[in-house]
């Protein structure tokens, strides 16, 4: 799925330098590498201020608690994502409120968030799933008409963009993982809350340091939640070629459309004109289950009682030496961290769909055509069998 080595030997000397930097100056918590990284970061994202902290996890974590998330508090998020983003509202002792997806984007659907808003909503997490935007104008106008927050979950999308905004510019804050899969990737574990509220962010970099608003003064509770310079001076070297990599990962992405394009079966990635995708992951959908196989009772299963054509066409793909992903074959209300919450197949019936639909393929900046092709045609291969 990523080679990570390949992109490693392209920059190396640059990684070398910037880690030497670092070692000669001896200073690495929060130091001069990781304020420029935030200044940076905050400029590609279209917004006034950054504050590094330690993962994207726990950036949704502040961002969450300085948005006045807290116990009891509910927090509306999709039911198709990484765990992280419920864990982040559960962390903080308050209530996730699932909401289904849009089939086409895998994003949240706008038109099923206003029945979950109750009293108790604080906030409205929205996913940039996969590289592509949310549909933000609904959802920020629900938002502003209740008086909620929107946080949104950069993980995936740092440099997308909808309707010329970017991608983390839009809500009260975004949040930006950079593990080091993601399309800006450290060495080990980082991230990045973005906002144009200047007070939030002083606020976060207090959160994140103990809660500390002076040397041995803290106000209030906060985390130990800090990116390192070495991590920060690395990104910094990465995010140079940011933007490169990016229309590297949208010309792999036209080559699989076009090569794609004519197999039944599959539908591909979408995207509507006024959005830009960067591409995280390349997501098909595989249609469609064998009824007359057992589902064994493997995650990726069709509850309906067959196999999903998803984990077949995958097993083929890894015979033919080709790795394949499922993201993410449980949604989260059937997660068993979230049973208490009563969920049960058959709640988010797109987001269940999505799980045994989705497959993503190979998709990073060093593919050569050469292994698009090989891709594509082992693809064809297998939905024929």
């Amino acid at each position: 799925m990523l080679d990570l080595r390949a992109q490693y030997e392209s920059i190396a000397p640059e990684i070398r330098a910037a880690v030497d930097e670092v070692l000669t100056g001896q200073q690495f918590v929060l130091g001069p590498q990781c304020e420029a990284l935030e200044r940076e970061v905050a400029e590609v994202c279209g917004t006034r201020c950054g504050v590094g902290v330690a993962s994207g996890t726990e950036a949704l974590e502040l961002a969450l608690h300085a948005c006045g998330v807290g116990a009891g508090d509910e927090v509306i998020v999709p039911a198709f994502t990484f765990i992280a983003t419920g864990g982040a509202v559960t962390a903080l002792g308050a209530r996730p409120v699932f909401a289904d997806i849009e089939p086409a984007t895998f994003n949240l659907d706008p038109s099923q968030i206003e029945a979950r808003i109750t009293s108790r909503t604080r906030a409205i997490v929205v996913v940039h799933l996969f590289g592509l935007a949310a549909d933000m104008d609904p959802i920020l106008a629900l938002a502003a008409k209740h008086s909620i927050s929107v946080i949104e979950d950069n993980a995936q999308s740092i440099g997308a963009s909808y309707r010329g905004r970017k991608t983390g510019s839009m809500g009260r804050a975004g949040c930006l993982s950079f593990y080091p899969s993601k399309n800006l990737g450290a060495y080990g574990d980082a991230g990045m809350i973005v906002t144009d509220d200047e007070k939030l962010a002083t606020r976060l970099r207090s959160l994140r340091n103990h809660g500390q608003t002076g040397r041995y003064l803290s106000t209030e509770r906060g985390w130990n939640s800090r990116l390192d310079e070495l991590q920060a001076a690395i990104l910094r070297v990465k995010l140079r070629h940011l933007a490169d990599w990016t229309a590297m990962r949208q010309a792999h992405a036209r080559r699989y459309d076009s090569l794609l394009r004519d197999l039944p079966g599959i539908t591909l990635p979408r995207v509507s004109a006024g959005w830009e995708h960067v591409y995280y992951l390349y997501t098909i959908r595989v249609l469609g289950h064998l009824p007359g196989r057992a589902a064994g009772g493997a995650a990726g299963s069709d509850r309906r009682g067959g196999e999903a054509r998803s984990d077949v066409v995958q097993q083929r793909l890894a015979d033919s030496g080709i790795t394949s992903v499922v993201y993410y074959p449980v949604p989260l209300h059937l997660q068993p961290l979230y049973a208490s919450l009563g969920g049960k197949p058959g709640d988010f019936r797109v987001s269940e769909r999505a799980s045994r639909e989705v497959l993503s393929i190979p998709l990073y900046p060093e593919l050569t055509h050469a292994q698009i092709d090989r891709v594509a045609q082992a693809l064809r291969e297998a939905l024929r069998e």
